[in-house]
C-alpha cells in the first residue's frame, strides 16, 4: 500500500511531539509549587494590573546576566492559576467592563472577548485557537510600540522582546516576564509551539492563556502612563486586506460533497497525528460558521505538523518530529519545504511529494509576492474578519487531495470517483506556480500587451493627422525604425520552430507586425527552487515589465484626454503641438514597447542559461538589462502629464535601441547563449 519508508506512518506511535524537556516545561513545571495566590495582589478591582506580583517571580542565574527560565515558570505558576481561577468567576460583561478599555492599544480588541469565551468553553482546541490569535495580535500591537521609537521593527518576536526600544516603554523587568511566555526557546515559548504545530491540544493549560490576556490589559496601562509621559501620538500601523487571488486560485469553492470525504478522511489518514485531530475537527467548523481565518490559522498549522512528520520519515531522522530544545533549530515549514538539509543533503520530501504540491505550498506560503497566508496570520497583520474565503478554499480543497495519498488504496479509490474529488486531485496534479516571478511576468508581459494594442484604437483627428503626416520620415525616426526591424528580425531568429514566423517587415506596417508573446508563454520553464542569479535576473525582468505597463497607462490616459482637449479646441498653440510630437511618438512608442516585451518574453524562456554564465558575463548582461529597465524609467518619467517630452522620448527611443542592438551583436543574450549551448550538445 505505501513505500517501505513509510511504514512508520501506519503505526502512528507517537502521543506527543513535545521534546521531554520542553513538554516538562509546559505541561508540569507550572504546577509543581502548590500555593495559593491572593488575585487582589495581582489584579486590582479596577483592573489595574500590578506587575510586581510576576516579576517578583522572575529569577535569574547567579550571574545574573541571563533569566533562569525554569526556576521562573515554576514561581509563576501560581501566579497564572490565580487569574484563570479570577477569569473564569467573572462573567464576561464584567470582563469586558474591567478589561476591555485595556485592551484598546492592540489592533484587535475585539479578539479578546472570544478568547474569554473560549476560556470559558473549557475546549482545549478553542483554547489554543484563541492564544494562537491572541499572541499574533500582541506581535502586531508590540511592533507599534517599538515604532514609536524605532525605524525598522525586528521581523522576530523574539528580537523583538529583546529590544532596547520596548524595554524603554515598559521597563526591563515586563520583558522580561514576557520573554519567559513567549519570547525564547528555553521558557514557555508558547507563541511557537502552537503556531509551529508542536503542541496537540490538551498540552497547552488554559492558565497560560488568561495570564496572557491579563499581560496584555497591563501592557496597556504602562503604554498609557508612557504616552502621557512623553506626549507621542499613538498611531498603530492598519491591518491589511489580503486581495483577491483572481487567476491564482486553482480549485473550486469548497462543497459539502467536499467537506463530507474531508470528513471522513481526516478520521483515517495516517497523515495526521491522532492527538491532532481536535484541531481539523475545529477547522472544519470555523469553516462552516465563516470564520475562514480561524480555520486557515488550525489547517496551516497542522499542515506543518503533519509535513514535518512526513519530511522527518522520508529524511530518516525521527528526531526531528520533536521541538528542539534551546540548542537547536525547530524543524520548521522553511526547512521542510527547502531542497536540500541544514547538513547539505537533499531533502527527500519534495521528491516525494511531487512537483505541484510543492508548487502549491510555496505559492500560498513563501513566494514574496504570493498571499504568504502563514506569514500574515502569525504575525498579527491582517484584519480577521476580512480574509478571504477563496483561500480558505484553496487550503482546504489541497489538504483533502493530500490527506487522500494517506488512506487506504481501497478507500481512496472510491472517494476519487466522487465527481468533485476527481475533479480536485486532476487539478491537484496540473498544479502550477501562481506566484512565483516566472509565472507573474508571464502575466504582466501578456496584460502590458493588451494594454499596448489598444492604442491604435485611439483615433487621431483629422487636423492632426495632417500635421502628424507632415512630421513623418525625420532622419531621428527613420533610424529608430531601421534599428527595430533588425532587432526585432534577430529576435525571431531565437523563438523555437514551432512558433517561428519570418514577415517581411520591411513591406508590412508597424501595426500589423506578429509578436508572438501569447505563444512564448505556454513554453514551460522550472520554477522550484530557482537559484538567486535566476531570480535577480527576474526581477529586473518584472520591473522593466512594470515600467512598460506604466508607460502604456500614461500614454492612453493622455491620449485620451488631448484628444478630447483638441476636439473641444481648449488646447493652448503650445499644447496642440505638443499633442501633435506626441501623435508621432506614440507610434514609435507601440512597436518599441512591443519589442522589449517580446526581448523579456525569449530571456524568460531560456532563463536558466543564466547559471552558464561567467561571473563577468552575468554582471555585463545585468548592467544591460538595467540599462533597458533605465530608458523605461526615461519614459514613464517623460511621458508623465507633469512632463510631456514626447520630441525627448525618440531621442530616448534611438539610444536605448542603439544599446540593444549593440549588445545583441556581442551574442551575450541568454538566448545567443541558449543556441551556443544547443549547439554544443548536438557537436
Amino acid at each position: 500500500m505505501f513505500p517501505g519508508w513509510l511504514a512508520i506512518l501506519l503505526e502512528d506511535p507517537i502521543t506527543t511531539c513535545l521534546s521531554p524537556s520542553v513538554y516538562d516545561m509546559i505541561c508540569k513545571l507550572g504546577f509543581e509549587v502548590r500555593e495559593s495566590c491572593d488575585i487582589n495582589s495581582i489584579v486590582t478591582q479596577n483592573g489595574e494590573v500590578c506587575w510586581k506580583a510576576a516579576t517578583d517571580c522572575v529569577v535569574y542565574t547567579p550571574s545574573a546576566q541571563a533569566l533562569d527560565y525554569r526556576a521562573s515558570v515554576r514561581r509563576l505558576g501560581p501566579v497564572c492559576e490565580a487569574v484563570h481561577l479570577h477569569l473564569s468567576s467573572m462573567t464576561k460583561g464584567q470582563f469586558e467592563v474591567q478589561y476591555a478599555p485595556w485592551l484598546q492599544w492592540t489592533s484587535s480588541p475585539e479578539l479578546f472577548a472570544e478568547v474569554f469565551d473560549a476560556l470559558e468553553s473549557l475546549q482545549s482546541p478553542a483554547i489554543s485557537l484563541s492564544l494562537m490569535k491572541l499572541t499574533a495580535c500582541l506581535e502586531r500591537a508590540l511592533g507599534d510600540v517599538f515604532l514609536l521609537i524605532g525605524k525598522e521593527c525586528p521581523f522576530l518576536l523574539r528580537d523583538l522582546l529583546a529590544s532596547e526600544e520596548l524595554a524603554q516603554v515598559f521597563g526591563l523587568p515586563v520583558m522580561d516576564v514576557l520573554r519567559i511566555f513567549v519570547g525564547s526557546p528555553c521558557g514557555l515559548n508558547l507563541r511557537n509551539v502552537l503556531w509551529h504545530g508542536f503542541a496537540s491540544p490538551h498540552e497547552i493549560p488554559p492558565m497560560y492563556c488568561s495570564m496572557m490576556v491579563v499581560l496584555t490589559a497591563g501592557l496597556g496601562q504602562l503604554l498609557k502612563s508612557y504616552l502621557q509621559q512623553s506626549e507621542l501620538p499613538w498611531a498603530p500601523r492598519p491591518l491589511i486586506t489580503l486581495p483577491d487571488l483572481e487567476d491564482g486560485a486553482v480549485f473550486p469553492e469548497v462543497t459539502q460533497e467536499v467537506l463530507s470525504v474531508l470528513e471522513e478522511v481526516m478520521k483515517k489518514s495516517t497523515f495526521i497525528l491522532r492527538t491532532m485531530l481536535p484541531y481539523w475537527e475545529v477547522a472544519l467548523v470555523k469553516f462552516k460558521s465563516h470564520r475562514f481565518a480561524d480555520c486557515a490559522t488550525l489547517l496551516l498549522t497542522q499542515l506543518e505538523a503533519g509535513l514535518r512528520r512526513l519530511f522527518a520519515t522520508v529524511n530518516k531522522c525521527p528526531k526531528r518530529l520533536l521541538t528542539a530544545e534551546s540548542t537547536a533549530l525547530y524543524t520548521t515549514l522553511d526547512e521542510i519545504l527547502a531542497k536540500h538539509l541544514n547538513d547539505g543533503e537533499i531533502n527527500q520530501l519534495p521528491l516525494f511529494l511531487g512537483e505541484p504540491a510543492m508548487e502549491f505550498l510555496w505559492d500560498f506560503l513563501n513566494h514574496q509576492q504570493g498571499p504568504r497566508v502563514r506569514d500574515h496570520l502569525s504575525h498579527g497583520e491582517i484584519n480577521l474578519p476580512e480574509f478571504p474565503k477563496e483561500i480558505t478554499d484553496q487550503l482546504l480543497a489541497f489538504s483533502t487531495v493530500l490527506l487522500l495519498r494517506f488512506v487506504g488504496e481501497e478507500l481512496a479509490s472510491v472517494l476519487k470517483e466522487k465527481a468533485a474529488i476527481k475533479s480536485l486531485v486532476r487539478l491537484a496534479e496540473g498544479y502550477s506556480a501562481r506566484f512565483h516571478p516566472v509565472s507573474l511576468l508571464r502575466k504582466q508581459v501578456l496584460s502590458c500587451e493588451e494594454s499596448i494594442r489598444a492604442w491604435p484604437l485611439l483615433p487621431l483627428p483629422r487636423e492632426a493627422e495632417e500635421h502628424v503626416a507632415r512630421l513623418e520620415g525625420s532622419c531621428e525616426t527613420n533610424a529608430c525604425n531601421s534599428l527595430m526591424i533588425k532587432i526585432t528580425y534577430e529576435l525571431y531568429h531565437h523563438i523555437p520552430e514551432n512558433h517561428c514566423v519570418f514577415p517581411d517587415l520591411d513591406h508590412l506596417p508597424i501595426e500589423k507586425w506578429p509578436w508572438p508573446l501569447r505563444e512564448l508563454s505556454s513554453f514551460r520553464v522550472p520554477t522550484l527552487f530557482c537559484p538567486r542569479a535566476v531570480l535577480e535576473v527576474l526581477a529586473v525582468l518584472q520591473h522593466i515589465g512594470r515600467r512598460c505597463a506604466d508607460v502604456s497607462r500614461q500614454v492612453a490616459a493622455s491620449w485620451v484626454r488631448r484628444r478630447r482637449q483638441w476636439a473641444e479646441k481648449t488646447l493652448r498653440s503650445r499644447q496642440r503641438q505638443n499633442f501633435v510630437y506626441m501623435s508621432r511618438s506614440v507610434k514609435l512608442l507601440s512597436p518599441v514597447l512591443l519589442l522589449i516585451l517580446l526581448l523579456i518574453a525569449l530571456e524568460l524562456v531560456n532563463i536558466h542559461v543564466v547559471l552558464g554564465q561567467s561571473i563577468d558575463e552575468y554582471q555585463q548582461y545585468l548592467k544591460f538589462l538595467k540599462s533597458i529597465l533605465q530608458y523605461t524609467e526615461n519614459l514613464v518619467a517623460h511621458t508623465s502629464p507633469k512632463k510631456n517630452k514626447w520630441i525627448e522620448t525618440i531621442e530616448l527611443t534611438h539610444t536605448a535601441l542603439l544599446r540593444i542592438w549593440t549588445f545583441s551583436e556581442k551574442k551575450q543574450m541568454l538566448i545567443h547563449l541558449a543556441k551556443k549551448s544547443t549547439s554544443k550538445a548536438v557537436l
